[in-house]
């Protein structure tokens, strides 16, 4: 019989949400992707090879410090010609750390009706409470119209898509970068989503480097349309975006980290030296991500 999830979280005390975090392996030792894309990802983000996190160890990290984490894995499976780590055991999982953890499924696009039907169940059967996509990954348009499907199954359920947006870890410095194309990860795609479906939240991950001021253009145009501010050390981030993150995207831009690719004590030490309206720091630690999370107005 499956766990379903339901919040435990109590957002009045929690000091922040990591709306970005990775499950690599689950209890089973199945891995989130190929040893070829971990050891790359591995040397791209100078991680020591073989700490792959586990659901139980990002939840004893997130509760000492007093951050609920949104964790995921991606379903890659047609792409990548390998099954991912369980959602299943993900969900198990967030429901043993309720208290700190968020969990999101994933649906492989190429899978088509029956990804439709895994959004259902999941969202019916195990209460995840929102979708990744990584369209490089995946290696689908996200624009594409056969998947509009999936987004109407998403949208039904009043859950967000995050999307990851930009250059990948995934594959760098591999021939071919391990066949990852970039191109399907350009934010502009998702600007015909997100009109054709304003109905749906859409979160597109990480500074989409190199197309960061298209990625602002939507955020600010679009009303359903967010971003999260993970896969980078804020010290790097494009001077425009720290820029708009003050002004008009304000109310738009969530903390993130990509753990554990970026360390949370990191980010938030990075983050801490950018010059920004301190009004701005609640929103994005917290508050931008409950609207987003369907737990604030």
């Amino acid at each position: 019989m499956s766990q379903r999830y339901e919040y435990g979280i109590d957002f009045d005390r929690i000091a922040a949400i990591d709306i970005h975090t990775h499950v690599e392996v689950d209890g089973h030792g199945h891995k989130a992707y190929t040893d070829e894309l971990i050891e790359a990802t591995e040397k791209y983000f100078k991680r020591e090879p073989g700490a792959l996190s586990s659901v139980d160890a990002v939840a004893d990290l997130y509760r000492r410090h007093n951050t609920a984490a949104v964790v995921f894995t991606v379903d890659a499976r047609t792409a990548m010609r390998h099954v991912p780590n369980s959602i299943e055991d993900l969900v198990a999982g967030a429901v043993r750390n309720r208290d700190v953890l968020i969990p999101f499924g994933s649906v492989d696009p190429w899978h088509e009706r029956r990804a439709v039907h895994r959004v259902h169940e999941l969202v019916r059967d195990y209460g995840v409470k929102g979708f990744k996509f990584h369209p490089s990954m995946q290696a689908f348009e996200p624009n594409d119209r056969r998947f509009y499907p999936i987004y109407e199954a998403i949208a039904e359920a009043a859950v967000p898509a995050l999307f990851h947006t930009g250059q990948t870890g995934m594959g760098s410095g591999l021939p071919g970068g391990g066949r990852v194309k970039l191109r399907y990860s350009d934010p502009m795609l998702l600007d015909d989503v997100a009109a054709d479906f304003p109905e749906l939240t859409i979160v597109m991950a990480h500074p989409a480097v190199p197309w960061v001021d298209s990625q602002i253009a939507i955020a600010a145009h679009k009303a359903n349309v967010y971003l999260d501010l993970s896969g980078w050390s804020p010290k790097y981030f494009p001077p425009q975006l720290v820029h708009a993150m003050g002004r008009q995207l304000r109310t738009k831009a969530l903390f993130g980290t990509d753990f554990p690719y970026i360390a949370l004590d990191r980010w938030r030490r990075d983050f801490e030296t950018l010059d920004i309206d301190p009004a701005v720091v609640p929103l994005v630690y917290k508050q931008n991500a409950m609207r987003v999370l369907g737990l604030a107005p």
